[in-house]
């Protein structure tokens, strides 16, 4: 049996290999030493965190003539002293609570027998209790032994006789401890949270003394090669931080008030305590507001014989919650953390269960911390690719993508939400395109096969129909869109893009060449992808008032040109994605041929080409001899729109004459 040949790895493939050793080995020692390493770490990570709240406050006496040390010394005092007036009241809060409660037992349990007796089937529910009872009974009877003949008759002592044996009561007794022991008893559960809280407070002291210092340090660890680009970008980004995390903590520390004082209106007992831990619970994404309901509901139930109560603190928390996320903290810091939903509950659940419930309260400030370093710092920027909420390829890059997926639907699902808030032809310019372009790099090193190129074709025909109700006339201002990806779509069209409005010509107002049922006539040049684009271009056209049809490039050969269909046609766009190799000397035979069968109409060489340099566009501009020369879609309909009369310059009232026309 003939053995496998053995495979030598290039230089580059070990070198790809042991960097992923590497990074998983580095993964797993981090996430070790964040765990055995906690009792450190998370002091230091508060510390972090407080310092970055605390920031502005420091900046702010600085700007007051205060010298440094003394600014942050004062307000690092001040923070700690709310802190310990804020634990202080939590504890008198639960003692009291504690005390309060076996009060509430007499009220739960009438409305425990209240729930019992009007729950259905309760004759039934009563008899399968009884019957298990009596089943439990019987199975802790004793054996009973029957002697045989011939057998002895062994007694037990416990079940024999009058009655059973009385147990005797022992009691333990411990000596008084002395004074060293209650001291030592009074102070071991305080040694621990002390001594967290001082390694707080020193590091937040030292932090906030060495910024700059610390900054250094940071900006050498991510590379000092562009120093001020570094500078400017960790600056930028510890000042968002410090805004985020303030913002933050006023806003859950104003929930916090709001649904204390209310629960006391209402007349929950311990409101402060349920309004301190609402405050708290707040920093935990999604669940930390349920959480922080769950308490009081359950205490409104314990407390008030009826249901009033417990109504009207569960009306409390479904009013002021949506309130405070969905209108108040959008209009203060954004709509959103920069952290994707996925990302937010998968640190959720990685630092609880590193760090116990520290760990969830700090998630989210944590990860925010690393998304914001991984936008600034490239090294680092693959923890925005993991958890920003930026979408993880670009809007060109989507459409493509679901081109070769065969899912036109989705593609089309992403532009109807740009048209929310831009035109149809800057959504063709600014995405799709570019993604043809993608498309068109991709089949010239040879990654794409005949059958994806027919896909793409097929995917462009199917997105050009869902598209085709759509008339290419301003948004509404008022309309908007939610999608992360439109969105990015949307801010990479500037507010005065030169083809964001242009006009929507009525058949009955164009001149008479122009009155034909296909006026426009799309020729692709000369692969699928250029067949895929003039589709797209036909159906702007068409949303612009000037009908068009399409013709593949197998239509420019001299057995098929004379079959072409010329009648009614006023213009010719001949489409070319690919200007390589022989593309020069083509467009100028196409353009040839085109002129020879309609000698009236107006050919338009739409060279939409990637990354082309100005020289090269002037040379294909003067070896093509097109009457009209283009780079965009855009352009393409706005000469189209100005022989058809019907796109005029604001200045005068003679149609506008375009810079591209060929001499």
């Amino acid at each position: 049996m003939a053995s496998k040949p053995f495979k030598i790895r290039t230089s580059d493939e070990l070198i790809s290999l042991l960097s992923a050793v590497a990074t998983a080995v580095l993964a797993v020692i981090i996430i070790t030493t964040l765990y055995f390493g906690r009792e450190i770490i998370m002091p230091i990570s508060l510390a972090i965190l407080l310092s970055f709240v605390l920031a502005p406050l420091v900046g702010l006496l600085q700007r007051a003539r205060i010298p440094r040390a003394v600014a942050v010394v004062s307000v690092v005092i001040l923070a700690f002293a709310l802190i310990f007036a804020m634990g202080s009241l939590l504890a008198s809060q639960l003692t009291q609570l504690a005390n309060d409660l076996p009060r509430y037992q007499s009220t739960i349990s009438e409305k425990i027998q209240l729930f019992r007796d009007t729950t259905a089937g309760r004759g039934t529910l009563e008899r399968a209790s009884g019957m298990l009872k009596d089943l439990s009974k019987e199975l802790d009877k004793p054996k009973e032994v029957t002697p045989s003949l011939g057998s002895s008759t062994v007694i037990n002592p416990r079940t024999s006789g009058s009655s059973p044996a009385t147990p005797v009561p022992v009691e333990v007794r411990q000596p008084d401890p002395g004074a060293l022991e209650s001291l030592k008893a009074l102070i071991s559960p305080l040694l621990h949270p002390l001594a967290t809280t001082g390694i707080i407070i020193i590091f937040v002291i030292f932090i906030l003394l060495q910024r700059e210092d610390l900054r250094n340090r940071l900006i050498r660890l991510a590379g000092s090669h562009d120093l001020q680009r570094t500078t400017a970008a960790l600056d930028d980004a510890a000042s968002r931080l410090s805004r985020l995390f303030l913002f933050q903590l006023l806003l859950n520390g104003a929930f916090g008030i709001i649904i204390g004082t209310g629960l006391w209106l209402i007349g929950v007992p311990s409101a402060i305590l349920w309004g301190i831990l609402a405050a708290v619970l707040r920093f935990v994404p999604y669940i930390g507001a349920a959480i922080a309901a769950a308490f009081p509901l359950a205490l409104a139930l314990a407390v008030d014989p009826t249901w009033s109560m417990l109504l009207w603190t569960l009306a409390l928390f479904l009013v002021v919650e949506p309130i405070v996320g969905h209108v108040i903290e959008p209009m203060v810091y954004g709509h959103s953390t920069g952290l994707s939903p996925v990302a937010v509950v998968a640190s959720a659940t990685f630092w609880t269960s590193l760090w116990g419930p520290i760990g969830l309260v700090l998630a989210t400030p944590l990860t925010v911390c690393l998304v914001v370093l991984g936008r600034h710092v490239e090294r680092l920027e693959f923890l925005d690719v993991m958890f920003g909420d930026r979408p993880a390829l670009s809007p060109p890059e989507i459409f493509y993508q679901r081109m070769l997926a065969g899912d036109p639907t989705e593609a089309s699902d992403k532009a109807e939400e740009f048209l929310k808030e831009r035109s149809l032809a800057s959504y063709y310019d600014e995405v799709a395109l570019k993604g043809l372009q993608l498309a068109q790099v991709d089949a010239e090193r040879g990654a794409l096969d005949q059958e994806r190129l027919k896909l793409i074709r097929d995917s462009a025909i199917e997105f050009a129909g869902n598209l085709s109700d759509q008339d290419d006339r301003p948004a509404p201002k008022s309309r908007s869109t939610s999608d992360a990806e439109a969105t990015s779509a949307v801010e990479s069209v500037a507010e005065d893009a030169p083809y964001e409005n242009l006009p929507v010509a009525r058949k009955e107002n164009l001149p008479s060449a122009w009155q034909g049922e296909f006026p426009l006539l799309c020729v692709a040049g000369r692969s699928l992808i250029d067949e895929a684009a003039a589709i797209m271009l036909a159906q702007l056209a068409t949303a612009h008032g000037l009908t068009a049809r399409v013709e593949g490039p197998e239509t420019l050969t001299t057995a098929n040109i004379f079959r072409l269909q010329a009648e009614g046609v006023a213009m010719v766009c001949l489409v070319y994605m690919d200007g390589s190799g022989s593309g020069p000397a083509h467009m100028r035979y196409s353009v040839r041929r085109l002129r020879r069968k309609m000698p009236n109409a107006t050919i338009i060489l739409c060279c939409w080409l990637k990354d082309i340099v100005p020289a090269e566009l002037e040379r294909l501009r003067d070896t093509s001899k097109a009457d009209l020369f283009t780079n965009s879609l855009g352009e393409t309909i706005k000469l189209s729109l100005q022989a058809a009369g019907q796109y005029f310059d604001e200045q005068s009232s003679a149609p506008e004459r375009s810079a591209t026309t060929a001499a």
